[in-house]
């Protein structure tokens, strides 16, 4: 539920109702507006006298929120969320291209695609240091020694950093190199893994589970969202089904139903969605054509020796033919490259 505040109610008015609430055993988000503050009511399913609270002072009206998402949807906060990232804004009228390597595989091979990327107008550098794989035997990245590199591309190209962090112990050591926090396809469920990223409040990019739903993608997001943490990013990266011409089906209607239900930024992986280099751009086109807020494409020099997807990997030259192909579809949807 939220509670809708009176726009000339005072600040003792809301601090009554914030405490009010909390004297009945629930949590209060407040989100104050340029017109009114909205209080977010959050708890267990026990039902709350609205009455009681409609007729404190300073309340216009109490409003049901249906969803099982709660800080996540529209009705609690009207207004697309802008996360800031080191001088990069998603969210806001200017589409973000994370651009870079599936995985880390040596210094060269990061500076030199770290380098091609930022200098084709990517604005933020992806790259995995550590690497699920569904074999055992598959490169699991570098590790530390990966994320150092990062680092290192972040020093010298600017480019702010976003890389997958794997398990809740992990997420200390991620955080002193990287920039945002990737939450990948596997992980999507990983609870205790989503109150750590939650409570480390950094930014997070969550990506939609391999066979997850809409509803259950956005009931990943609010546990991050219950710590205070609201610099989340989604992902749509493509669901399994049963085609086998491409890697995944990726759901292009996600884009403005999520857009719809919740208030937080919204990408697409075109690599990972199709599986094949030769889609991506297409791929692309539709994404910022159906409302995206950008992009997180694989880039790598030498596509045929990479030790991860290269199948899916666009050489650098690609890439920035790609990014140029991209302007005038955003420009035609009111937005910029």
């Amino acid at each position: 539920m939220i509670v809708v505040m009176k726009p000339d109610a005072t600040t003792a008015q809301i601090a009554n109702v914030a405490a009010r609430i909390e004297q009945m055993g629930f949590r209060v988000h407040l989100s104050e507006g340029v017109e009114r503050t909205i209080i977010g009511v959050i708890g267990n399913e026990r039902p709350l006298d609205r009455e009681q609270i409609e007729r404190m002072d300073g309340v216009e009206r109490t409003v049901p929120i249906l969803r099982p998402f709660k800080l996540a949807s529209r009705e609690f906060h009207p207004h697309d969320t802008v996360v800031s990232v080191n001088g990069v804004t998603i969210g806001g009228k200017q589409l973000v291209v994370m651009a870079g390597p599936c995985a880390v595989e040596s210094r060269e091979q990061l500076l030199e695609t770290a380098w091609a990327v930022k200098n084709a107008g990517a604005h933020i550098l992806r790259g995995g240091a550590f690497k699920p794989r569904t074999s055992p035997y598959s490169f699991q990245g570098l590790g530390e020694e990966g994320l150092r590199l990062l680092a290192l591309a972040r020093e010298e190209t600017g480019l702010p950093v976003v890389t997958e962090v794997m398990e809740p112990q992990m997420v200390p050591l991620v955080t002193s190199y990287a920039d945002i926090l990737q939450i990948g396809a596997r992980n999507m469920q990983n609870y205790a893994l989503l109150h750590a990223v939650g409570k480390a409040q950094r930014p997070v990019l969550l990506k939609r589970g391999m066979m997850s739903t809409v509803e259950e993608l956005l009931m990943a997001a609010e546990y991050i969202l219950s710590h205070g943490n609201d610099r989340i990013i989604l992902c749509e990266r493509g669901i399994r089904t049963f085609e086998q011409y491409t890697r995944n089906t990726l759901d292009i209607s996600a884009v403005p139903l999520i857009k719809q239900l919740s208030h937080l930024p919204v990408i697409v992986d075109p690599s990972h969605g199709t599986g094949k280099w030769e889609l991506v751009e297409p791929v692309s086109r539709a994404a910022i054509a159906a409302g995206a807020d950008g992009l997180i494409i694989e880039v790598h020099p030498r596509p045929e020796e990479a030790l991860s997807d290269g199948a899916q990997s666009l050489k650098p030259s690609r890439f920035a033919a790609l990014m140029e192909s991209l302007r005038p579809i955003a420009e035609a949807v009111g937005r910029t490259l």
